[in-house]
């Protein structure tokens, strides 16, 4: 593990963050395509909806899984792997000519994305020795994917100008040339797992993907499935989670070490993540009907207008790694979701005439607070975790974002078609704009269980001190 930064280490996380930032590039171009792509499949609504939900669907049920893969097969090999196989099918999406085509390759995408994320985010943290080297690192990654994702909706508008095919095909370009620096730069080293000797659990692992896929589903799909169809869906992922509970206490090779999740901050990092991603997609959502259906913005005009968000991209490899140096990961965290529920809090009396300059404050605040959360959450779900359970650590965190942000986009929908009447939409808008404040702050409470447990903590050090 490395204790001082060298080239061949911060190589590994040039190829690590650009898997990352095509991994935030090909959601958010897919967003502003999707029109396109309805127009020239003849697909109606609901299965439009599918091209999304697919991808949610196969990242957030096999992310935990994805997790365990990389600690036992081997972090280079299921990184490199998933990586080919994201290049295949993401290809396949550009070449559909039917709709369950782009459904069933966006599935697959999201699949090997959930392999090859958390595989990715532990050759970081087995790559770095903890500490302020691994949160520079961890910091660095953090800001690609968030300047990945902001560039990609000016990016997305771009070539849906020329061909939505083209929102596919690019990521197979970028992909291609990161496969090609990873088999020569991430050292074989890599390669061996970590994880405990005893084989795969496999009845684990089977239970909690079910659970995990159901879950998702049930999300994506409430806004618009029968209540009854919703309840039991909800039912038998719970049902599996239990399952997966008594499996995992009996195995003598866990999928999930139970007693990872007796880390009160590793609980509160995961909470964390999934109200920062939920707040975020809420909010970015509603942003972009209100610009394209209410204001009729282009999709190029709206992904410039958004761009700005992007300044984390520049904030969270510069001014974060010294914020946390200087105050500590929980204060940091619980300072950006104070500023994302004031960006959101700003956003609510949102008019039908609105100018740029009305949006911007909230669009720069929800871009510095993106910069203070994403990264030292990172930190904080994978500190103090053993190499062997890294994998798994970077998995649960992942399936949280990704949870949260199917749950906060579900949340949001529900809101805004319950509340909107023809002629009334800037209602709708304004209701769902609740949905990320109040995600905001519970984030904040969450991270203030944190503040309060760190305080004594300090006054005891700073009394050993004086002593």
């Amino acid at each position: 593990m490395t204790t001082q930064p060298t080239r061949r280490a911060w190589a590994v996380l040039f190829v690590l963050c650009g898997a990352i930032f095509l991994e935030g590039l090909d959601i958010s171009m897919l967003g502003v395509a999707l029109p396109s792509i309805r127009a020239d499949l003849g697909m109606s609504t609901g299965a439009l909806s599918w091209v999304v939900s697919a991808y949610v669907l196969g990242y957030g049920g096999f992310m935990l899984l994805g997790g365990r893969a990389a600690d036992l097969w081997g972090r280079r090999r299921v990184f490199l792997v998933c990586l080919g196989v994201f290049i295949v099918f993401s290809g396949l999406g550009g070449l559909a000519q039917e709709g369950w085509v782009l459904i069933a390759a966006r599935f697959v995408t999201g699949v090997a994305a959930a392999f090859m994320t958390p595989a990715g985010l532990s050759i970081i943290t087995t790559t770095f020795a903890e500490g302020p080297l691994r949160n520079r690192a961890l910091l660095v990654y953090a800001g690609t994917a968030a300047g990945g994702f902001s560039l990609g909706m000016m990016v997305g508008g771009l070539l849906t100008a020329a061909s939505w095919r083209w929102v596919f095909f690019a990521p197979v370009l970028l992909a291609a040339a990161i496969l090609v620096a990873g088999v020569r730069l991430i050292p074989r080293a890599a390669s061996g797992g970590d994880g405990p000797a005893g084989g795969f659990d496999l009845a684990g692992a089977t239970a909690v993907t079910g659970a995990m896929l159901l879950l998702v589903l049930t999300v994506v799909r409430a806004p618009d499935a029968h209540p009854g169809w919703t309840a039991a869906t909800l039912g038998a992922s719970v049902a599996l989670l239990v399952a997966f509970v008594g499996i995992e206490r009996r195995s003598a090779a866990p999928l999930l070490r139970l007693g990872l999740l007796r880390s009160a901050a590793l609980v509160r990092a995961n909470i964390g993540a999934m109200a920062l991603t939920g707040s975020f997609f809420g909010f970015q959502f509603i942003t972009v009907l209100y610009l394209q259906e209410l204001r009729g913005w282009s999709t190029v005009q709206t992904g410039l207008a958004l761009m700005v968000i992007g300044i984390d991209s520049v904030l969270a490899p510069t001014l974060t790694p010294k914020l946390v140096e200087r105050w500590g990961n929980v204060r940091v965290i619980f300072g950006g979701f104070l500023l994302a529920a004031v960006a959101y809090a700003l956003f609510l009396p949102l008019g039908a005439d609105w100018t740029y300059p009305m949006m911007l404050p909230t669009l720069i605040l929800t871009g510095l607070a993106f910069a203070l959360a994403y990264g030292p959450l990172t930190i904080a779900a994978t500190d103090g975790v053993d190499a062997g359970e890294q994998g798994v650590a970077g998995g649960l965190l992942n399936s949280s974002f990704q949870f949260g942000s199917a749950l906060g986009l579900a949340l949001v929908t529900a809101v805004n078609v319950a509340v909107t009447e023809p002629g009334r939409e800037l209602a709708g808008h304004r209701a769902a704009l609740v949905v990320p404040v109040a995600a905001a702050l519970l984030g904040a409470a969450v991270t203030a269980v944190g503040l309060r447990r760190r305080a004594p903590r300090e006054q005891e050090a700073r009394e050993a001190v004086m002593v």
